[in-house]
């Protein structure tokens, strides 16, 4: 019985959705992955929307929840709801990047398993405090 649970995790996980090549195919022609605050200000007129670890960092900010399993819920909830249904009433960029940026056009041609999977990988890969540490160039 273990034998068979262990093969059907393994053949769930070859057909499971990988956030990141969600994201090159469907956001990144758009978002940078990471600019650290120190060089927003010097890259911000190359840039067509902000950058995830930006938005990332935002939203983790501003939906306060304390439980982490429960805050981690609600806000790749929120990521998959903005990301079909952008909206003025809901967003969470600060205002100067809102005139910048303006609101992102509706992505509606994503699976609901490839809008989980990259609202989750939105929320994993990135933490609060990496925005403000700069960025090495290798």
């Amino acid at each position: 019985m273990k034998y068979i649970l262990v093969l059907i995790f393994s053949i769930t996980a070859l057909f499971a959705v990988d956030g990141r090549v969600v994201f090159d195919k469907d956001c990144s022609s758009c978002h940078r992955y990471k600019v650290s605050k120190y060089d927003f200000a010097k890259e911000k007129h190359s840039l067509k929307a902000p950058p995830m670890n930006e938005i990332s960092r935002r939203i983790k900010t501003r939906i306060k929840v304390y439980n982490e399993d429960i805050h981690r819920f609600a806000v790749v909830s929120f990521i998959k709801e903005y990301i079909k249904h952008p909206s003025f009433d809901y967003y969470m960029c600060d205002d100067t990047a809102i005139a910048k940026f303006d609101i992102m056009p509706a992505i509606t041609n994503l699976s609901d398993d490839e809008y989980q999977a990259v609202a989750e990988w939105v929320y994993d890969e990135y933490s609060i405090e990496e925005y403000d540490k700069p960025i090495t160039k290798k």
